[in-house]
C-alpha cells in the first residue's frame, strides 16, 4: 500500500517537472557581455557636474545643539527645538541647562518621566509657522500654569514662530 502511494506521488512529481522548462547556465562570456552592455548604457556617465557654487559651502550644516534647547532634570535630558518652550517659570530656569552626566532620552521618554512639571500645548502647523495665533483659552491656561510649557505638533515638540503681522496697505495718495 505504501509503495502504491509513493509511486503515484512520484508520477505526479515527474509530470509537474516536465512542465518546467530548464535553461542552461550563463557562460562567462555571456555574463561579460551583459556587464559591458550595462556599463555602456550607464545613465551616470551622461550626468554632468553641477554648475554654480557648492550648496554645502553656501549653507553649512548647523549644530543640533545650537538649534535646540536642553531640558535636564534628575539625571536625564532631552533636546527640543528652539522656540518650542513657550513658558519657563523662574523656579525652573535651572532645568534649561545641561547637567554633567545626564543621560540623553527621546522627547517621548523624557516627557513620560517628567509630566508633573511639563505641560504641552498642541499647536497646528499654521500656528507653528506663525500664520495663525494660538487660541485665547490656551494662552490663558499658559499664564495661569506654574509648569514649563512646550509646544507640540502631533505629540512631538515644535518651534512656534512669532505671529506674522499682515502688512497693511499704506499707499499714500497725492492730491493735485
Amino acid at each position: 500500500m505504501k509503495h502504491l502511494i509513493f509511486i503515484s506521488l512520484l508520477g505526479s512529481i515527474c509530470v509537474a517537472n516536465a512542465e518546467l522548462r530548464m535553461r542552461d547556465a550563463s557562460t562567462h562570456e555571456e555574463l561579460s557581455q551583459k556587464l559591458r552592455m550595462n556599463e555602456q548604457n550607464d545613465p551616470m556617465r551622461k550626468l554632468t557636474p553641477a554648475k554654480g557654487p557648492d550648496p554645502l559651502k553656501a549653507n553649512p550644516p548647523k549644530s543640533m545643539l545650537s538649534e535646540s534647547d536642553v531640558l535636564c532634570y534628575n539625571g536625564v535630558m532631552t533636546l527640543v527645538p528652539k522656540r518650542a518652550v513657550l513658558k519657563i517659570p523662574n523656579n525652573m530656569l535651572d532645568r534649561m541647562k545641561y547637567q554633567r552626566g545626564a543621560k540623553l532620552l527621546s522627547w517621548k521618554d523624557f516627557y513620560a518621566l517628567n509630566r508633573g512639571w511639563i505641560t504641552t500645548v498642541e499647536v497646528s502647523r499654521s500656528q507653528a509657522e506663525g500664520n495663525a495665533q494660538i487660541a485665547e483659552d490656551a494662552k490663558k491656561r499658559m499664564v495661569d500654569s506654574g509648569n514649563l510649557i512646550v509646544a507640540t505638533y502631533q505629540s512631538g515638540p515644535i518651534s512656534v514662530l512669532p505671529v506674522k503681522i499682515p502688512a497693511t496697505s499704506t499707499a499714500m495718495t497725492t492730491r493735485p
